[in-house]
Parts: C-alpha cells; structure tokens; sequence
C-alpha cells in the first residue's frame, strides 16, 4: 500500500483481516503524527514490530489480532521494521517480533519474541494500570 495509511491490518490472508482492530502504519510521516496525537494519552499502545520474511512474526499474527479483538480499550499498531526501520531503532527493537508497550508517549514494557502467554499477562497488567 505504499505510503497510505492502514487502519485495517493488510494481509491477503482471508477477507476477515478487514475486520481487525490492529492499525498499520507504512511511513514515517504518518506514524510521527499518529504518536504525537496519542502520545499524551494514558490508553496502552501495543506496538508489534514486526517483518515479513519472520516466521515467529507471522505465527503470533492470529494472537496479536485476537488480543486486538479482546482487549477493546487497548490501542494494538502494527509496524514493519524493515519498511519503518528509524522506528525501530528508536524504540530499541533489535529482534523480531517485539511487542512494545507505550503509554502517555513512554516505554513501559516489552516482550521480545513469540511469547503469547507474557503478550496477554503484560497487556491485562498494563491496560489497569
């Protein structure tokens, strides 16, 4: 999709993926003005950094669209590290996938690597919090 804006998760999976709660952004541009409208804000954002050619990646991608669905009050953004790699590299991200927590513009967690039982722990501690 180029440089637009998602606010549906691409995939040419199945026609559900239309239906996912997860926003992807596709340019620097669009996610420096996303992360300054939401970064005073104390709603959780999970950020899943992610890659195409990353096997991991793809087997939490059910997982991460499934916590998206359970956890409405939670922000869940999608972001591809190699076509987004100043992002990643601001947020530290040196593995795939890594899920980043943000709340009120800060870090305030991490999960690295494909660890579904600690994404959903994190995110039910994080999103009271």
């Amino acid at each position: 999709m180029g440089g637009n804006t998602s606010h549906f998760e691409d995939s040419d999976e199945s026609p559900l993926e239309h239906l996912s709660r997860i926003v992807a952004f596709h340019s620097q541009d669009q996610w420096n003005t996303h992360f300054a409208a939401v970064k005073d804000s104390n709603k959780l954002m999970v950020i899943d950094f992610t890659a195409k050619w990353c096997g991991p990646c793809r087997a939490m991608e059910p997982i991460f669209r499934e916590y998206a669905n359970k956890f409405t009050d939670v922000e869940f953004v999608k972001l591809d590290v190699d076509e987004l790699s100043d992002v990643a590299v601001e947020f530290s991200v040196e593995a795939m996938p890594s899920f980043v927590f943000v709340k009120n513009g800060e870090v305030v967690d991490k999960v690295v690597g494909a660890r579904k039982d600690e994404l959903q722990k994190k995110i039910e501690k994080h999103r009271k919090s």
